[in-house]
């Protein structure tokens, strides 16, 4: 009687033991998905981290470097520099544009200066300066704008030189001047230009682009332009 129970106990452990078996193999495999999820997951997350963080020092390195949407500042004539040579108080000075587009400076001598940038200027003037002075380390900053100057002429309420400190359009050009008078011709408004020693001619229809039409002939004004009223 003994052994029966004995044996139907064994018989009943075996049936248990596979049961418990395919169990513990469900636990596993979950387990294990479970962390290649977390693995997954996590390498996901580092690389769009690293790829933030790269976009990060682009971005910077796009705006050292100055890029953006307006144009660096041309110098040109009657702008006034000041140009400095660290730990070099006999060097360092304030220099004027001449009319001619250069300026002068001790021991390297004439510079062509209009038509270019502040940066463009520093390294050239330290490249130079270099053959004399040790490591001379200069830095140029403008320290008044004399040269960017536009002309309105004609019927307008207020025409002369306008002498602006920033970027102007032909809109801000004819609002310094007063406005167009009652007897301008709005539509044959003209812009001269001179490219290379060339004049060109831009249209200029005021009613237009009054009305938010053809926005495109409002162009941003150049040194010297003149805006004509007829």
């Amino acid at each position: 009687m003994e052994n029966a129970e004995s044996s139907d106990s064994r018989k009943s452990v075996k049936g248990i033991c596979p049961g418990f078996y395919r169990i513990g193999h469900i636990v596993l495999l979950v387990f294990f998905l479970t962390l290649s999820s977390y693995v997954v997951t996590g390498s996901l997350a580092l690389a769009m981290d690293a790829e933030a963080v790269q976009s990060s020092i682009e971005s910077g390195d796009s705006h050292a470097s100055g890029v953006s949407g307006r144009p660096a500042y041309e110098l040109g004539p009657e702008d006034v520099l000041s140009i400095d040579v660290w730990k070099d108080e006999i060097l360092s000075r304030g220099v004027s544009v001449r009319p001619d587009g250069r300026i002068t400076f001790p021991l390297i001598g004439e510079i062509i200066a209009e038509g270019r940038n502040v940066n463009d200027l520093t390294i050239e003037i330290n490249e130079r300066l270099s053959k004399f002075v040790s490591d001379p380390r200069v830095t140029v900053a403008v320290s008044k704008v004399n040269s960017y100057k536009i002309y309105v002429i004609g019927k307008v309420l207020k025409a002369g030189e306008f002498l602006l400190g920033q970027n102007a359009d032909v809109m801000q050009a004819l609002s310094l001047a007063g406005g167009l008078t009652p007897f301008a011709r709005e539509s044959s408004i003209r812009i001269l230009r001179r490219v290379e020693g060339q004049q060109k001619v831009h249209e200029f229809d005021y009613s237009e682009v009054l009305e938010g039409k053809n926005l495109a002939q409002n162009i941003i004004l150049r040194r010297g332009d003149v805006v004509m009223v007829p």
